[in-house]
C-alpha cells in the first residue's frame, strides 16, 4: 500500500511531497512539537508569536539584504530597487507561510514546512545578486508558528473528542442510575405484595416456604442492586467482534455498567455498521474499570488506532483475549470463541462478484 500511494503522490514544482496520505503514512503517529496542557495555552503562545512576527516586520529584520547594490550606477536606485523586491519577496513568503496554515491538518505539516523552506531557498536563488534572504530568526518564527497552530489544532481535536465522550459517559452513567433506581423500585415493590401476603397467612395461621423463599431471593437482589449502584466500577467486561465490518482477528474490549449489558452490545449494532456484534463473553467484576483498562494495556501495540488510544477495537482472537481474561479472573463460565456473523455469511452470496473475490 505503501508503494501505491507513493507512486500514486504528487508533488510541488520544487519536489516537495504533496499527497496527504503518504505523508501521515510516512510520519505515523503525531507527536507535539510544544508539548503544552491544553489549547488555551497554544491560543497564548500564538497571540505572543504573532506580536514578535510583527516586530521583526516593522524593524525590518524579516528579510536581510545588501545595502551596496547599484542601479544605473546610482546607489539610491540600487537602494530602492532592493527594497522593493524584498517586499515582493517578503510578501511572497508570508503568503506561503498563510496558505501552510490555512490548510493545515495535523498530518501534513511536515510538508507546510518543506514548503516553506522551499519557498527560502528560491528567495535566496533569485535574490543572490542582491545578497537577498529571509532572516534565520524570522524563518524560525514562521516554522515555529506553523508547528505550534498544527498543535492547536491536534489539541482541539482531542478535547472534543475528550468532551464528546465524556457527555457520552455522563449519559450512559444517568441511564444505569435510572435503571437502578426503577429496579429498586421494583423489587421493593414486589418484597412488600410477597410480605403482606405472608402476614396474612400467618394472620390464619399458615405458612408458605416458597414465598419466604423468594423475599429472601429478592433481599440479595435488592442488595446486589444497591451494590451496583453505590460502586461505580462495578459492571460487565465484554468481549464482542464483527467479522462482517472489521475481518477476523479484529475484537472489541469495552465496559458496560448496565443491568442488562446485551442492550449495550446491540446498540454498538447499530446503523454505524453494517452488521451486528458477536458476543464471545460477558463478564461482570466488581472492578470492572481495572479489569478493563488491563486488557488494554495487554493490547495497546495491538490496537487498530494508533493515535487514539481511547478506541477499543484490537487485532486479537477471541481465543488470546480469553487466555489473558482467564490469567486475571480465573475460570471463565461463559465464553465462546466462533462467532456466528450470521448477516455477514447471509448477505456475503449476494455480494457483487469483484467483492466475494477479495473476502
Amino acid at each position: 500500500m505503501r508503494e501505491q500511494l507513493a507512486a500514486a503522490g504528487t508533488r510541488d514544482e520544487s519536489g516537495v511531497p504533496l499527497d496527504d496520505q503518504q505523508i501521515l503514512q510516512e510520519v505515523g503517529i503525531y507527536r507535539y512539537h510544544h508539548p503544552l496542557e491544553n489549547s488555551v495555552l497554544y491560543q497564548a503562545r500564538l497571540l505572543d508569536l504573532e506580536r514578535r512576527v510583527a516586530t521583526m516586520l516593522r524593524d525590518g529584520q524579516a528579510i536581510e539584504k545588501s545595502n551596496l547594490f547599484t542601479f544605473d550606477n546610482s546607489l539610491a536606485k540600487g537602494r530602492k530597487m532592493s527594497d522593493d523586491l524584498a517586499k515582493l519577496m517578503l510578501r511572497a513568503y508570508n503568503a506561503e507561510v498563510d496558505i501552510g496554515i490555512r490548510t493545515l491538518k495535523a498530518g501534513n505539516v511536515q510538508t507546510a514546512k518543506k514548503r516553506l523552506e522551499s519557498s527560502r531557498q528560491a528567495i535566496a536563488r533569485l535574490g543572490a545578486m542582491m545578497q537577498m534572504r529571509i532572516s534565520e530568526e524570522f524563518h524560525a518564527l514562521r516554522i515555529e508558528e506553523l508547528e505550534l497552530t498544527a498543535d492547536w489544532l491536534m489539541k482541539k481535536q482531542e478535547e472534543r473528542e475528550a468532551e464528546r465522550e465524556e457527555r457520552a459517559r455522563l449519559r450512559e452513567e444517568k441511564r444505569v442510575e435510572k435503571e437502578l433506581a426503577e429496579e429498586r423500585a421494583r423489587l421493593d415493590k414486589e418484597r412488600t405484595l410477597l410480605v403482606q401476603t405472608l402476614e396474612k397467612l400467618g394472620a390464619v395461621g399458615a405458612d408458605d416456604p416458597n414465598l419466604v423463599e423468594r423475599i429472601a431471593a429478592i433481599d440479595q437482589a435488592i442488595a446486589e442492586n444497591d451494590y451496583r449502584a453505590a460502586n461505580i466500577r462495578a459492571g460487565y467486561v465484554y468481549v464482542i467482534s464483527n467479522r462482517g465490518a472489521f475481518g477476523e482477528g479484529v475484537v472489541k474490549i469495552g465496559l458496560t455498567r448496565r443491568l442488562e449489558p446485551k442492550e449495550r452490545v446491540h446498540e454498538l449494532g447499530g446503523a454505524s455498521v453494517p452488521f451486528r456484534f458477536d458476543i464471545h463473553t460477558i463478564y461482570f467484576s466488581e472492578d470492572a474499570v481495572t479489569l478493563e483498562l488491563e486488557l488494554h494495556r495487554h493490547f495497546a501495540n495491538r490496537a487498530l488506532n494508533q493515535a487514539n488510544p481511547r478506541k477499543e477495537f484490537f487485532f486479537a482472537s477471541p481465543s488470546e483475549v480469553r487466555d489473558v481474561l482467564a490469567r486475571k479472573v480465573g475460570n471463565l463460565l461463559e465464553f465462546s470463541e466462533h462467532a456466528e456473523a450470521t448477516e455477514f455469511f447471509q448477505s456475503l452470496s449476494q455480494w457483487p462478484n469483484d467483492r466475494q473475490l477479495t473476502t
